[in-house]
């Protein structure tokens, strides 16, 4: 992995992590290898290529996070476990400072699927990457410029089960009515062209790092 360069920037290239703490406590439980595309004042863009080694969370009885029944998902114990990631890979939008980032998604082909807005905290810089959490609730939205609300029920299950109390709830529903707003005005990323991004060629998919996990000696926002 490597440090940001001028500035704090990293160089188009670099390779980082984009991680993810648990939500109601300190461990990191999603961690993902990305390299670098765009990373300036405005903006950070990475590629999560497919095939990507990646730590993922699972339940501590082997029973894969989606499959677990939405009542007891959030309150048994969990671990994680190394994967990859399969499919068609997905290019990350994040702003600074905002509290969500804007996936892409394409089918085989490269036949755009939709864009994601993945609510969460803003992302935090450290030396090897850049850390949030995620709030569960999540907007589709789609090449026709429709949208809609995803995963409103694990967002209500979170808020049940004291993942989140009401005034951060409070928080994440404001911001996901302000990113709706972006979304209607039609202004950045959706407006930016970013579909028709392709990866460099000669770039290979980075490797998870042993100490995924490690703790950054200095954060900053």
């Amino acid at each position: 992995m490597e440090t940001g360069g001028a500035a704090g920037f990293w160089a188009p290239g670099s390779r980082i992590l984009w991680r993810y703490r648990e939500n109601g406590g300190t461990q990191v439980h999603i961690a993902r290898p990305v390299t670098v595309v765009r990373d300036d004042a405005d903006l950070l863009a990475v590629w999560l290529a497919p095939g990507t080694e990646c730590v993922k969370p699972l339940l501590a009885d082997g029973t894969p996070v989606h499959l677990e029944p939405l009542e007891s998902r959030y309150t048994k114990p969990r671990t994680v476990q190394r994967d990859r990631w399969f499919g068609t890979g997905v290019l990350k939008l994040a702003r600074p400072g905002e509290p969500w980032s804007v996936w892409l998604f394409w089918e085989p082909g490269w036949q755009f699927k939709n864009w994601y807005v993945n609510l969460e905290e803003p992302l935090v810089r450290w030396a090897g990457g850049v850390d949030s959490v995620d709030h569960f609730l999540d907007i589709s939205v789609h090449p026709d410029r429709s949208w809609h609300w995803r995963d409103e029920d694990e967002f209500a299950q979170a808020r049940r089960d004291g993942l989140m109390d009401d005034q951060l709830a409070e928080r994440v529903r404001a911001a996901g009515r302000d990113a709706v707003e972006v979304i209607r005005a039609w202004g950045p990323p959706f407006s930016e062209g970013w579909q028709h991004w392709r990866p460099d060629p000669s770039w290979t998919v980075p490797s998870l790092p042993e100490d995924w996990d490690r703790t950054p000696a200095h954060v900053s926002s």
